[in-house]
Parts: structure tokens; C-alpha cells; sequence
């Protein structure tokens, strides 16, 4: 073998692997979108859904036992991105960084809640931290849009990557209406979970809540279509590039057309799939969106992190995708056991939140 084909050997097995990378990070992202999509959700109705205490802890229950491992993908998301990807990573977070300290401080505030709201009998307290667990829901899932609004615009960086932006630049009125649109997303795919998981009266009372999520998301979400179809050419560059993938537009408007009909059949079931899905295709679009970029850059794309110039080493990516191999199926049967242990109505006890 000629060193001019061990090079070109060489490269390609990077570039392979960095696109193998770029896949599994947005299979990472899509299942923690979809997991917890749906507790963010319900942390955000329960002020306006729960009507007395014992609905409250039905509500919290719901999504007890689960909301810390759906976490587990965002931490694996993050850990990846780290290792395989670290230019990335570093411009991401030193940009983002006083959002993301807002973010991490709006999590901390969901888990305290739920772990604090029942020590004590008291209302004020339990006010409190029903106060502080809407808050915090609203606030991480409102950043998430926020981040992805800017990511589609891209983010000023300096030939080194380095974001040269500023905190108040990402508060732009393109971001703001995707972080609401996530809001009523995320609300919509935890009002439907929060059905299937209740009973009686207070599950009857979900159902005009379900409808009034889908119409307000709708709305926000023709808008924000509209808004990147027609100001934001570079997003659906790849769709034209690759005509098939128009499919997934179209699989996930019928996703969101099949929640109504589900609802109306009383077929809830399917209409919690049907929200999965149409929150995966979010994902599927936005990664699609910024192919072939990571972070671009929006006052030079010359300064732009792609998939290839912010990849680690070939060494590293095989490493780390033999860890995944072994990793991957952990942290699905992981999800699964704790989704299978959980399954059916939300009962409440002594031992509940």
C-alpha cells in the first residue's frame, strides 16, 4: 500500500466515523427530546392542571420515578459531544454559557422540588415548590428552543471559534418564538402522557387541556415554519440537495395532523406516539438543517465548526465508538426496565412525592 493510499485510507475512515458520530449524537438528542419531552411537559401544566393537593402529587408521581434516568440522555448527549467533538463542545458552552448556567440551575430546581415538596405538610411549603417545579420546567424547555432558534441562525464566531456574540444577541425574536413554540411542543406531548397515566375525574379534565395545547402549538408552529422556510434559505438547503428527504416534513406534519384524530377517537395511545414522533422529526429536521455544520457561524461562514474540522482524531472516535456498542444497549434496557417497573395508573402512598 502507497502512503498516498494510506492517507487517503486514513481520511476516509475519519470521515466516516465523524458522520457515525454525528448520527448517534442526534439519536442521543432525539431520545432525550421524546423522554424527557414529555415530564418537562407536565412540570409545566401542573399549576393549571392540578386542582388540589392530591392531584398535585398525581401529577408529580407521574413522572417520579422516571424523569432522572430520561436525563441519563442528555448527560450521555453531552458526554459525547465532549469527547467526540470537543471544539464543538467548548464553543457551544463558552457561548451558551450564562444560559446554560440558567439551565442546569432551572433542572436542579425541578429535581429539588420533587424530592422537597412532600417533607413537610405545610401549603406554603408545598406552594413553594410547586411554584419553583413549574418554573424550572418552563424555564429549561423554553432555553432548549431558545439554543436551537440560534443554532439555525448560527452564532457569530472569530476565526478560532470562539463565539464572539453576546448573551442578550441570543434573546432574538427568531429564538424567542421557537423556545415558545417548544413550550406548547413539550406541554401538548406531556398532557397526552399525563392522560395515560391518570384516571376518573381529574383524567377527564386533561382532555380540554389537550386540545387547547395542540391548537396554541399549532399555531406557533405555522408561524415559526413560515418564518424558517422563507427568511432562513441555508436550513433547507440540504432538503433540495437530497429531494427524498422532503419525506420528513411530511411524515411529521401527518404525525401532528394524527394527534387531533387520535384524541377525538379516544385513542390516546396513538396520539402519545404520534407526539413522540412528531418530536423526533424536530430533531430529524434540525440536525438536517445545520448539515454539514455544527455551530455555523452567522457573520463569516468561513468561521464555522463543521462536522469534519471540529471531529477528534480517528483514534478517539473508534474508541469511543466501541464504548458505545457496549454503552448503547445499556442505557436502553436501562430506560426500558425502569418504563416496564412504572407502567399503568399513578398510585399514591406513603411513599410517594
Amino acid at each position: 500500500m502507497t502512503i498516498d493510499n494510506t492517507l487517503l485510507l486514513a481520511v476516509t475512515t475519519h470521515e466516516a466515523l465523524a458522520y457515525i458520530w454525528y448520527i448517534l449524537l442526534a439519536v442521543l438528542l432525539t431520545g432525550y427530546a421524546i423522554l424527557d419531552g414529555f415530564d418537562l411537559g407536565v412540570g409545566i401544566l401542573h399549576p393549571f392542571v392540578a386542582r388540589n393537593d392530591l392531584n398535585r402529587r398525581i401529577v408529580m408521581n407521574s413522572i417520579g420515578p422516571l424523569w432522572d434516568g430520561n436525563e441519563v440522555w442528555l448527560i450521555t448527549f453531552g458526554g459525547a459531544l465532549f469527547a467526540a467533538f470537543p471544539e464543538a463542545y467548548s464553543t457551544v458552552f463558552s457561548g451558551f454559557y450564562n444560559a446554560l448556567m440558567l439551565l442546569l440551575a432551572a433542572l436542579i430546581l425541578r429535581a429539588v422540588s420533587l424530592e422537597f415538596r412532600s417533607k413537610i405538610g405545610s401549603g406554603r411549603w408545598r406552594t413553594l415548590w410547586d411554584m419553583l417545579f413549574f418554573l424550572g420546567s418552563l424555564l429549561a424547555t423554553f432555553l432548549y428552543g431558545v439554543a436551537v432558534g440560534n443554532m439555525m441562525l448560527g452564532i457569530p464566531l472569530d476565526p478560532n471559534h470562539e463565539f464572539a456574540g453576546t448573551f442578550l444577541g441570543l434573546l432574538n425574536p427568531y429564538a424567542i418564538l421557537v423556545g415558545i413554540m417548544g413550550v406548547f411542543a413539550f406541554a401538548l406531548h406531556g398532557s397526552i402522557y399525563l392522560y395515560l397515566k391518570t384516571e376518573g375525574d381529574f383524567q377527564e379534565s386533561l382532555r380540554p387541556v389537550m386540545w387547547r395545547m395542540f391548537f396554541v402549538f399549532v399555531a406557533f408552529y405555522t408561524i415559526m415554519s413560515g418564518w424558517t422556510f422563507f427568511n432562513l434559505p441555508h436550513a433547507t438547503e440540504t432538503f433540495f440537495n437530497y429531494p427524498i428527504l422532503w419525506a420528513v416534513p411530511v411524515l411529521n406534519l401527518l404525525a401532528i395532523l394524527n394527534i387531533p384524530r387520535a384524541i377525538n377517537q379516544r385513542n390516546e395511545g396513538y396520539a402519545f406516539i404520534s407526539s413522540a414522533c412528531m418530536i423526533a422529526a424536530f430533531v430529524f429536521l434540525f440536525i438536517t438543517a445545520l448539515f454539514p455544520y455544527l455551530v455555523p457561524a452567522s457573520n463569516n461562514p468561513a468561521n464555522s465548526l463543521t462536522i469534519m474540522n471540529a471531529a477528534s482524531s480517528v483514534k478517539t472516535l473508534a474508541i469511543m465508538l466501541i464504548i458505545a456498542v457496549v454503552g448503547m444497549p445499556c442505557v436502553i434496557a436501562y430506560t426500558a426496565i425502569i418504563y416496564w417497573t412504572f407502567r399503568g395508573k399513578v398510585t399514591i402512598d406513603e411513599t410517594s412525592y
